[in-house]
């Protein structure tokens, strides 16, 4: 409640006020101590006044802002209305009978003429409508022309079926011969656009049209005969003769008189056996009963012979009215030209044999050579051991009572020569070893730590000399290998990161990916060009020969290669020059889901491919390698589809129309997809088929796309070890399979 009436004037307010206000003093000054309490009391009720008058305020200010807002949305539904009303004028103002369903099938709108013609119908669209419900009632209105044959369910079912496809366009008969041609259109959010536009004009004009060609179409299907190479018969429902042209009495030797309107077909067989030869005595028989069986026919083809050397080719189909016709052609030159190709064909077969026999000879003599040049190395190496280890303990000894420093200088140099001529001949014998098809590897479960462990005192010595810090973490990871061979790839590794490493670190660890152990070796070394990544795994290559600390024989990687090779590691490197380099051995661990994988290597042909019956389809854009790995393979037993590149291979197996039991693509194919995606594509095409990609690229990333795809990858220059071991696994799983 106010202390003063708002109705008053602002003088008899502000009066009211001084009146109070001088009340109030009064009382203060001369009124007793206890009229404090009542004078607090008021100035709340003072201050709660003014808090009344701000809250007022805002909600005066908040009924001004509701009422703006119910103005907006009043003029926002003013303007949504008006636009539908538009957008229903619009369509209304349509020729064609058009209605818009949203994305789930529900009627949203349509114009009066939508469904005009079915007239039974017109009451049930509303919005709301199905489009399924709306496909049911045209189906069952009277005013639908079904076709013959087709009931209202079996109508609807197919349009249901014909609005499921991307674009739809159908003509539908209504009423007294009358066509509505219907389309659906789809829209952005996944609704449809049904149009209703009426054809009767243009097909009742097609039918005149026709009509009036029916004539002229008879003459120039006559002159289209007349041109005609072959000789053509054309014969009704009866096996009455209705056309011909002059060919087929030229190929058949008829004359005139007996090629009349109406001729019998009986009648010209039974001449056509007179003058001339079927190839076969059962395709007259044959070319009889299908003459004279009714409805419509299949289509039939023999050879015919006149003259003892004109060869005629007979062709026959039938026609939909019932009748029938067949042509003939001379094919003469035809069969004389593949006679003569079928010769070329044999003496050709007869001179590639010839040549297979020789490749076959000259690779028998390439291993044997081969052997002979493993074994004797083998027996050079162990004799050449033996002098050499006597002549070290001879320095040896001498060093031991020799006092003058620059002898002992001389002694030191020499003990080092031999040892490095001992270490030679034993990586001589190791890669004579890996190379011999007898060699037999223990694979056995191995604790990685107990390849670590001895190899850290031996290798943290080496590192210490040259200053580099070296760190080889421990796993507890258990793997299938030969303990032996395996050490010494790990040993090799690290020891060639150690040489070639002038500061920084050598880091040596195991990462497990899936079923796998792979065991990495990094280092801080100067790293390797891309286009020498290859050529480090050759014998006695060397890529840095300046500096002194590097006196490596070269044949520390070549050994790593072959011994992974042959036990079935995949080996990796990742390099960058000034980085540093990284090498990657894989092993299966123990126990788990990983491939198996084939530990020893047999004979240089491996056994089983001839048997197996194998067809592979190579991809090499290079033609001499992909001859040459051909005739490799061939000398296998493994029958071989060659393409230069994945466009090229796509088309063939279409063509050709068979699923080849391996595949071998080379990465980079030139334009177009490289061997993975080609992999992908024939795997959606033909399903997934054993596969090896072959590559110079040594790269982490095409090693990881190939272990995603679980598919083989092979370095270049392709070891024909391990290609024989890919297919020889192949070979296994097919035989398994029959």
């Amino acid at each position: 409640m106010s202390l003063i009436n708002p109705a008053d004037s602002l003088e008899r307010q502000n009066e009211k006020l001084l009146r109070i206000a001088e009340a109030l003093m009064e009382h203060v000054e001369h009124g007793p101590a206890q009229s404090g309490e009542a004078y607090a009391q008021f100035e709340r009720a003072a201050l709660l006044e003014k808090r009344v008058r701000e809250r007022t305020l805002e909600l005066e200010r908040t009924l001004d802002l509701l009422h703006e807002s119910n103005a907006q949305l009043a003029r926002a539904n003013d303007e949504t209305e008006a636009a539908r009303r538009n957008l229903a004028d619009a369509i209304e103002t349509v020729s064609e009978g058009f209605a818009l369903f949203d994305g789930d099938d529900v009627l949203v709108m349509c114009n009066s003429r939508f469904c005009r013609d079915f007239r039974d119908t017109v009451r049930d669209l509303r919005p709301g409508l199905a489009f399924a419900g709306y496909v049911e009632r045209v189906s069952r209105s009277r005013y639908l022309a079904l076709p013959e044959g087709i009931s209202s369910e079996a109508w609807a079912a197919d349009r249901m079926r014909k609005h499921t496809d991307r674009r739809v366009l159908f003509n539908v008969r209504h009423g007294q011969d009358r066509w509505l041609q219907v389309s659906e259109h789809r829209t952005a959010n996944g609704g449809t656009v049904v149009l209703q536009t009426d054809v009767t004009d243009i097909i009742r004009l097609e039918r005149q049209e026709r009509l009036k060609l029916k004539d002229k179409q008879t003459r120039m299907i006559r002159a289209t005969l007349d041109h005609l190479d072959q000789g053509v018969c054309i014969f009704d429902e009866n096996a009455r003769l209705v056309a011909w042209n002059e060919k087929i009495g030229t190929l058949l030797n008829l004359t005139a008189r007996r090629l009349h309107l109406g001729a019998s077909f009986a009648r010209l067989l039974e001449r056509l056996e007179q003058e001339l030869t079927f190839t076969y005595s059962s395709d007259r028989d044959c070319f009889r009963r299908w003459a004279a069986a009714e409805g419509l026919r299949g289509p039939i083809s023999f050879e015919l012979t006149r003259d003892t050397n004109v060869v005629l080719q007979v062709f026959g189909r039938g026609m939909p009215d019932g009748g029938f016709l067949f042509s003939c052609t001379d094919v003469t030159a035809e069969r004389e030209a593949a006679r003569r190709l079928t010769e070329v064909n044999e003496m050709l077969e007869q001179r590639v044999m010839e040549r297979t026999l020789e490749l076959e000879d000259a690779l028998s003599a390439a291993e044997r050579a081969n052997a002979s040049k493993s074994r004797f190395v083998a027996a050079a190496s162990h004799d050449l051991l033996q002098p050499l280890s006597a002549a070290k303990l001879f320095v040896s000894s001498l060093a031991d009572r020799c006092g003058n420093a620059a002898d002992r200088a001389v002694l030191d140099k020499t003990e080092s020569a031999l040892t490095s001529a001992e270490q030679l001949i034993d990586a001589l014998l190791d890669i004579s070893k890996l190379e011999s098809d007898g060699l037999n590897f223990d694979i056995r479960p191995v604790a990685l730590r107990e390849i670590f462990a001895p190899l850290r005192d031996e290798m943290e010595v080496l590192a210490a000399r040259k200053g580099l810090s070296l760190r080889m973490i421990d796993s507890g990871l258990t793997v299938e290998t030969d303990p032996a061979y395996m050490r010494r790839v790990v040993q090799n590794l690290v020891a060639n990161a150690i040489r070639y490493t002038e500061a920084g670190r050598v880091v040596v660890g195991v990462r497990r990916q899936a079923g796998t152990a792979r065991i990495e070796v990094w280092d801080t070394g100067p790293g390797i060009a891309e286009e020498d990544q290859s050529a480090i795994f050759e014998e006695f290559r060397r890529l840095d020969t300046r500096a002194s600390s590097n006196d490596g024989l070269g044949l520390g990687l070549a050994i790593v290669e072959r011994a992974c090779a042959r036990l079935g590691h995949p080996l990796g490197l990742w390099s960058e020059p000034g980085r540093g380099s990284c090498f990657m051995v894989s092993l299966p661990v123990v126990g788990a889901a990983a491939p198996a994988r084939p530990v020893s290597l047999g004979p240089a042909r491996p056994v089983g491919l001839a048997q197996a019956g194998l067809i592979a389809l190579l991809v090499e854009n290079e033609p001499q390698l992909r001859r040459a790995i051909t005739v490799l393979m061939e000398s296998w037993g493994v029958s071989v589809i060659e393409a230069e590149d994945a466009e090229s291979a796509l088309d063939l197996l279409a063509d050709l129309e068979l699923t080849p039991d391996a595949l071998l693509l080379d990465y980079q194919l030139g334009p177009g997809m490289t061997g993975t995606e080609l992999f992908r594509e024939i795997t959606t095409r033909l399903g997934r088929l054993p596969c090896a990609i072959v590559s110079a690229d040594r790269s982490e990333a095409l090693r990881e796309a190939c272990a995603a795809l679980e598919i083989e990858l092979l370095s270049k220059p392709v070891d024909r070890h391990r290609l024989g071991r890919f297919f020889d696994a192949v070979a296994r799983g097919v035989l398994a399979a029959e």
